[in-house]
């Protein structure tokens, strides 16, 4: 085995694809990573690089799906990702709305990360990341900001 070969752990969510399609199945993400303490997250792999990625289909085939083209991730009940950022406790939280390309509404919780002051909805909005999470009662989503077409804060 190559010293550089890291060993992939399967994680279960549910992809909703641009025509408002979705798929379930696997992502396949590295049991460590350089980039934080812990095994690599979906959002991580995610926010990575742009283009495909690879995603195993509960049949057991294999998928390269575009990044750009992913509107949302649902991740099973349970998957905890976004609590496991790095000063996700000290962040400030907002309760928001969110309607998306493909019509879908979502209603949750993100975390800014910023000073006091530009913790704001905008300031979230305005965020590098692509793809961000977003808690909600069920579960934990992974939205892709490109396609958020609508961002509402809501009252606690």
């Amino acid at each position: 085995m190559s010293e550089f070969r890291f060993e992939k752990q399967r994680v279960s969510a549910t992809l909703t694809l641009a025509p408002g399609t979705s798929v379930s199945g696997s992502f396949f993400v590295a049991g460590q990573t350089s980039t934080h303490e812990g095994a690599e997250r979906i959002g991580d792999l995610l926010n990575a690089e742009a283009g495909f990625f690879p995603f195993e289909l509960r049949d057991g085939t294999t998928v390269l799906y575009n990044r750009s083209h992913l509107v949302a991730v649902a991740l099973e009940p349970g998957i905890s990702e976004a609590e496991r950022d790095p000063g996700y406790d000290v962040a400030t939280h907002r309760n928001v709305g969110m309607l998306l390309s493909t019509g879908m509404r979502v209603k949750g919780r993100v975390a800014v990360y910023a000073p006091q002051g530009r913790d704001r909805l905008s300031d979230y909005a305005r965020a590098p990341e692509a793809f961000r999470y977003v808690v909600t009662q069920k579960n934990t989503l992974i939205i892709n900001a490109a396609h958020i077409v609508e961002l509402t804060e809501l009252a606690d």
